[in-house]
């Protein structure tokens, strides 16, 4: 997929809408040569995903070996709003917390006092942090009124030319 085709798809209304929720769901292959989906959180820069994680989580080292991602970020009501992503992760170890991990933070429901004791025992635990980013290299979106997957896409023209003979 070309850029200009990916930036169409990012900056649609709905997709924009999508980049400003906090959680995804990221899929990569483990070092055993299995799937894994995991819920993780998401800052959307207007360029890349960024996602904050340990320097000792368990994702690293088979994002080292095999940075080949995908992501879905979606709604849980009906009709289901999906925005699904592919892309390779690149891992940047930092220092402290980066600023991306108290941005997708911002949006929990907190109050300020809970919310500074949150980031007092963030600031506590966390020596450094590995910044995942991934640039995306394909881009879909599905609606469920304009869009939709491709495989019903599919079977609706199929219904439509049988009905038509």
């Amino acid at each position: 997929m070309d850029q200009h085709a990916i930036d169409e798809v990012l900056n649609r209304p709905l997709s924009r809408e999508l980049l400003a929720r906090d959680l995804a769901r990221l899929a990569f292959i483990a070092l055993d040569g299995t799937p894994r989906a995991i819920p993780i959180g998401i800052v959307w820069n207007g360029t890349e995903i960024v996602m904050c994680t340990a320097t000792n989580a368990r994702k690293l080292p088979a994002l080292r070996r095999d940075p080949t991602v995908a992501l879905t970020i979606d709604t849980e009501s009906h009709p289901p709003k999906v925005l699904l992503l592919r892309g390779n992760a690149e891992l940047d170890v930092v220092d402290g917390i980066p600023d991306e991990y108290f941005q997708w933070n911002g949006t929990y429901e907190m109050t300020p006092e809970q919310r500074a004791e949150w980031e007092v025992g963030v600031k506590s635990l966390y020596d450094g942090m590995v910044r995942v980013v991934v640039k995306p290299t394909w881009a879909k979106l599905i609606d469920f009124e304009t869009t939709l997957p491709t495989a019903i896409e599919e079977l609706m023209r199929r219904q439509r030319e049988r009905d038509r003979a």
